[in-house]
């Protein structure tokens, strides 16, 4: 068997074990429904209701796609100018480190109040806690080049802009592409908190609802709605990441060998 079906076998194999055990536990040992569903349950809830799921998935997809990209946008931005920048550096970027220190949750109601029960303020917080792994990747990125390589395309009467196009840009991909993954999945949670918070649409929104009147075997539907939505931008982000890094090598998990 090759190492690529290998890979996507173990995992579903070791979920499949798991439902398992989780269904005859459920089922054994007569968990009430309102306390732990069993999957089979779950299951069944995510088939009849799987119009609301995918019309609240809906909304929370466009949440994470905008905030992602709002982040994507603003954390490159910053970076090349921190990067350009050594004053920007000293004075920025201890600020946007000590913004990552504080909580969503506190966040969250601040914006609500400021824009109120809409798409934007779960955009916002989407794209503020997902920006922060690209600043740090694009500007480690940037830094790749040696001062040899860098030197080289000086004597060859290169410009700076020349140079970023030509050099940095190209060597920051491969990190860009690792900020971007991290993101991906902070842009899940960040929309998710922001529809916790306040909310009259979404899965966050649904979940919330569901809870309240004791139907978990639907807010666990909601659960695996919004995973496998994270998996679908987490998924479109490495098809593009395969096609813009085209000269990277793919990166396997196998040990030894």
């Amino acid at each position: 068997m090759s190492r690529r079906w290998t890979r996507w076998l173990a995992p579903v194999v070791l979920l499949l074990v798991l439902l398992a055990i989780w269904e005859i536990v459920a089922r054994g040992l007569h968990v009430p429904d309102f306390i732990l569903p069993a999957p089979s349950q779950i299951a069944v809830s995510f088939v009849e209701h799987f119009a609301e799921l995918a019309w609240h998935g809906g909304v929370t997809l466009l949440e994470m796609a905008l905030g992602l990209s709002i982040g994507t946008l603003g954390g490159i931005a910053l970076a090349i100018a921190v990067f350009y920048s050594s004053l920007l550096d000293k004075a920025l970027y201890p600020l946007i480190i000590g913004s990552q220190m504080i909580p969503v949750f506190a966040i969250a109601p601040i914006l609500i109040v400021w824009m109120g029960y809409g798409l934007w303020p779960k955009v916002t917080v989407a794209a503020l806690i997902s920006f922060f792994p690209l600043v740090v990747n694009v500007s480690d990125g940037l830094r790749e080049p040696s001062e040899g390589a860098v030197d080289l395309f000086r004597s060859m009467g290169a410009t700076r802009m020349q140079i970023f196009r030509k050099l940095r840009w190209p060597a920051c991909l491969p990190t860009l592409f690792s900020g971007l993954r991290v993101s991906t999945t902070l842009a899940v949670v960040g929309a998710t908190i922001g529809e916790w918070v306040g909310a009259h649409q979404g899965l966050g929104y649904l979940m919330l609802q569901s809870n309240a009147r004791l139907r978990m075997s639907l807010v666990f539907a909601a659960i695996v709605m919004l995973s496998l939505l994270g998996l679908l931008l987490f998924g479109a982000i490495r098809i593009i990441e395969r096609r813009v890094v085209h000269w990277r090598p793919a990166t396997s998990h196998s040990r030894g060998g």
